[in-house]
């Protein structure tokens, strides 16, 4: 099933639910949405030197010590 077809499924089956289960399957998604969040940024934190190259690169953006990406990626 393609995410379109899954949309619809859900979309078809929150009609049928009372105001009540709506409130908790929004609850539900919002959960869904944060833990998905915090597991891409575990997943960025458990690279090795991640923390200290982001900190570098933030002091660089500051003052405007930055590299247009099409100068360096003439194939995108």
């Amino acid at each position: 099933m393609n995410t379109t077809e899954i949309r619809q499924q859900i979309n078809k089956n929150l009609d049928r639910l009372s105001s009540e289960r709506l409130d908790l399957v929004a609850e539900f998604i919002e959960y869904l949405a944060d833990k998905e969040s915090q597991d891409a940024t575990q997943e960025l934190l458990d690279i090795p030197g991640f923390i200290e190259s982001f900190e570098r690169a933030k002091k660089d953006i500051a003052p405007g010590r930055v590299i247009n990406w099409r100068s360096v990626r003439t194939d995108v």
